[in-house]
């Protein structure tokens, strides 16, 4: 196959817009991230630091481990991804073998085995979470490349993640509701006996989720476009690596993700424990405040595209900045300063505010991301003459998985250094010194906020807008088979 052919090949592959029916199945597939880590993952922290006693220090350095070696895993899925051919596409027969792998994982972290010591259980804990991190990412890469490809329009690819990310909040709504409601109801956070049940009801869950993904995007999938063989035959997986991280779009998304999910990962890793132990919220009560969380996430989903009508989708993402960064800085610095610190039921409502206003940022960047990184696909065809969506997604999977490895190996850290008592488990009542709670509260909130602002200072030199997309379709259309030297790339420079 030429490759002038095969690049018109891809133009018309993408430009075969998914229906309804699909986008809604595509959805569901956000269930491997939204329902896996992303929603579990809070739990698991604080299962094994104060229900298990773990020392956070460990429970930080099994996650990170798993987090290092996603970062080999991640581009080898995403470049296996690229170059697979098969009757059923090159994307869904890698979400089919992962979809059983991770729904098995995911409820194993939850299930460890009693009278396991310290080593024996950061042993378990650093094991699952591996497989889980793992299959996890031999499902969602493909899974966020596929949406790539489904269509090349500016706004439909911000339309498309809309779906993915609405149906992620709604698995997280059934997962907590059933969790807090069954699982943990009446202070069942704080039992060990409750997480091995909470835990087969997520992998179930899933499980469904991504089966019913994979049925519903079958045939859409299997009719994408064809692979170009210079994809196959052409270079080393370190040159696609290159070549990759040659293109200075990528490179700029790519870290800004990093920093931001890695601000994420260490505000949510903190986030019951700041609940039960500086603000004295019962552990059946945090519910409240985590719907609040997912109506603002919704909120922010669904207005984006709107809202991006009005601004590129750069400016979406320094809105939704904003609002995350006011959320961890506001009833944390009153905290701080002592003008403000309501307890019990009475910090229901102020946290319920606050966490609302978070999602809604939230909601804003995790549309936008994914959007703009499927513009910088766009970008790197007309630098180097064929497509990487699997590496690039590869490499925001990667990014957003910095939340639950740096980011809670500082949150373990951070209670070791604050000497927060293990095994408080059954300790309902524990009262903490107030300069271990301000210490904690500092590092939930302003450092969080400061990490996420370094993530916006870098993203503030990302360049594609609607209009530079736009140019860039243009010359991939009239100038098919273009190839430019990786260090013109590396330097923005386009003909």
């Amino acid at each position: 196959m030429t490759q002038t052919s095969s690049a018109a090949s891809t133009l018309s592959g993408a430009n075969d817009r998914p229906s309804l029916l699909v986008k809604l199945a595509y959805g569901l597939g956000q269930a491997a991230q939204s329902g896996g880590f992303d929603a579990a993952i809070s739990f698991v922290f604080f299962f094994y630091a104060a229900v298990l006693g773990l020392s956070g220090a460990l429970v930080g350095a099994a996650l990170a481990i798993s987090l290092a070696l996603d970062a080999i895993i991640d581009p080898a899925v995403g470049s296996l991804s690229d170059r697979l051919k098969s009757r059923f596409g090159r994307r869904l027969p890698l979400m089919l073998v992962a979809t059983p792998l991770v729904a098995v994982s995911v409820a194993l972290l939850f299930c460890p085995p009693t009278g396991l010591g310290q080593i024996g259980l950061a042993s378990w804990l650093l094991a699952t979470s591996v497989a889980a991190r793992a299959s996890i990412s031999l499902f969602n890469v493909p899974y966020i490349a596929l949406g790539a490809e489904m269509s090349r329009e500016y706004a439909e690819r911000t339309r498309i993640v809309v779906y993915r990310a609405a149906a992620g909040v709604l698995i997280s709504v059934l997962i907590m509701a059933v969790g807090y409601s069954v699982f943990f109801a009446d202070g069942g956070l704080q039992r060990a006996e409750s997480y091995p049940g909470f835990g087969l009801m997520v992998g179930a869950i899933l499980l469904c989720c991504m089966l019913l993904c994979c049925a519903g995007v079958g045939r859409f999938a299997a009719r994408m476009q064809e692979i170009d063989e210079a994809q196959i035959t052409g270079g080393s997986f370190l040159s696609e690596l290159r070549e990759v991280f040659a293109n200075r779009s990528f490179l700029i998304l790519f870290s800004s993700a990093v920093i931001l999910f890695s601000a994420l990962g260490l505000n949510a890793s903190l986030n019951s424990h700041a609940f039960i132990f500086v603000w004295k919220i019962a552990s059946e009560k945090i519910q409240l405040i985590t719907y609040a969380y997912l109506v603002g996430l919704m909120l922010g989903v669904l207005v984006s595209p709107r809202v991006q009508q009005l601004m590129e989708k750069k400016s979406l993402v320094i809105l939704g900045f904003s609002l995350l960064i006011s959320n961890w800085l506001v009833l944390q610095g009153a905290m701080i300063t002592g003008l403000y610190l309501p307890l019990g039921d009475l910090a229901i409502t102020p946290m319920q505010l606050n966490s609302f206003v978070a999602g809604v940022g939230t909601g804003m960047v995790s549309v936008a991301y994914p959007s703009m990184m499927a513009d910088a696909c766009d970008e790197h065809q007309l630098l180097f003459g064929r497509r990487r969506e699997g590496l690039y997604f590869a490499g925001l999977g990667f990014a957003s998985k910095a939340a639950t490895g740096v980011g809670v190996l500082l949150a373990g850290m951070a209670l070791d250094l604050v000497k927060f008592p293990a095994n408080v488990g059954h300790q309902l009542q524990l009262d903490t010194p107030r300069d271990a709670q301000i210490n904690l509260v500092f590092i939930w909130g302003p450092l969080s906020a400061a990490i996420a602002i370094l993530s916006l200072v870098v993203l503030a030199r990302y360049a594609i807008s609607k209009r530079r997309h736009d140019e860039i379709l243009a010359q991939i259309e009239s100038r098919e088979g273009l190839r430019i030297d990786p260090l013109t790339a590396s330097l923005g420079v386009l003909p």
